[in-house]
């Protein structure tokens, strides 16, 4: 069964930037599209960046600039790094394959403050 697991969250000022990380096992990662999601309290996981296996990347508007996306084939790990971060940018961030396992990962919290 395949497994994810984020890492890297936490509370930042506005302004400041941290990396999210999300390991992946029980699957071949390398030949998998993925992609980063936030949650937030009353809102629907929102699609915030995707990275295919060949290395194109696609963000949503409200991240564009912000944020990249990327990933290490070899550690089955994709990556969010997140600068400039506002306080719209809080909420629990996930990772999934595109399209979507059924299973989630826990998550990990993102808190901007103002």
């Amino acid at each position: 069964q395949v497994q994810l697991v984020e890492s890297g969250g936490g509370l930042v000022q506005a302004g400041g930037s941290l990396r999210l990380s999300c390991v992946v096992s029980g699957s071949i990662f390398s030949t998998e599209d993925m992609g980063w999601y936030r949650q937030t309290p009353g809102k629907r996981r929102e699609f915030l960046a995707r990275i295919t296996s060949g290395g194109s990347r696609l963000y949503d508007a409200s991240v564009k600039g912000r944020f990249t996306i990327s990933r290490d084939n070899v550690l089955n790990t994709v990556y969010l790094q997140m600068t400039s971060l506002k306080p719209d940018d809080t909420g629990v961030y996930y990772c999934n394959r595109i399209p979507e396992y059924e299973n989630w990962g826990q998550g990990t919290q993102v808190t901007v403050s103002s």
